[in-house]
């Protein structure tokens, strides 16, 4: 998104805002250094849902997935380079970072399946 970005995270950190508030200010003096700018880069304050279903944790995901379509800023989810939806679907390969299993753990329990009915299920 230009100006702002979605995360879907597990923590069990009570200090995520603090955390986010890191994260943002961070990564925003770094870019504006690169840029010779100053202010604000992202939009709004950092907000945080408590996700407590698992079908709301997939309606999320899908929500996520599809949002730079939704913008029009691509035609397909396969196709924004800045998700972890590619890696999720089975695209290309998981970041060390990324866990996709509490996603697709929602689909079925045979890897391949899984990533074909979560590609399925966000178009």
């Amino acid at each position: 998104m230009d100006n702002h970005y979605h995360l879907l995270i597990e923590t069990n950190s009570p200090i995520l805002s603090k955390e986010m508030k890191y994260l943002n200010g961070t990564y925003t003096q770094y870019f504006n250094r690169q840029h010779q700018r100053v202010g604000y880069l992202l939009q709004g304050r950092f907000k945080a849902i408590l996700v407590q279903k698992d079908a709301y944790l997939l309606e999320l995901a899908r929500y996520i997935a599809l949002n730079p379509v939704r913008t029009q800023m691509v035609r397909s989810a396969k196709a924004w380079c800045w998700s972890s939806y590619r890696a999720t679907a089975g695209y290309e390969e998981n970041d060390a970072s990324l866990t996709t299993e509490w996603i697709l753990a929602g689909f079925d329990k045979t890897k391949r399946v899984t990533q074909q009915r979560y590609r399925d299920f966000v178009s």
